[in-house]
């Protein structure tokens, strides 16, 4: 197994918005990239334990582009998403309603191409995204 990295915010709004910007493809794309050069041209999601999703991620000047690619093992409304990516390594994410809104917590197992650091902040800012995009919304 590989090191578990854990990042979260807090996002301000009712569980049902929170929850459905995070799994409707048209708000995926919306929230869906860690820089302002990237963007997430395409999403797909079937949102079911053994369903697949499916995230086309790329640079905006066209020079590179990836898909992410997983499937679920858990889902729980309103509070759960668990999947395994493409290359084996799981993510949880955990939705917890607080009296300020709700903290949404994804906790995922390294790569070894990039630094731990690296990768804290790429999924950092990926929440910070979803957080901007559910609150302006």
């Amino acid at each position: 197994m590989n090191k578990a990295i854990t990042v979260s915010v807090l996002v301000k709004g009712d569980i049902n918005k929170i929850w459905r910007s995070f799994i409707t493809p048209a708000d995926i794309q919306e929230w869906l990239h860690a820089s302002d050069d990237w963007s997430c041209p395409h999403a797909e999601n079937n949102l079911t334990v053994g369903g697949q999703f499916l995230s086309r991620m790329a640079a905006k000047d066209g020079s590179v582009s990836f898909d992410l690619i997983g499937t679920y093992t858990a889902v729980e409304e309103h509070k759960l998403i668990a999947y395994t990516l493409e290359d084996g390594r799981t993510v949880e994410v955990i939705f917890t309603e607080t009296e300020d809104g709700v903290e949404v917590t994804e906790t995922f197992e390294m790569e070894h191409e990039n630094s731990e650091e690296m990768q804290r902040g790429g999924w950092q800012a990926i929440l910070d995204n979803f957080k901007k995009h559910v609150e302006q919304v």
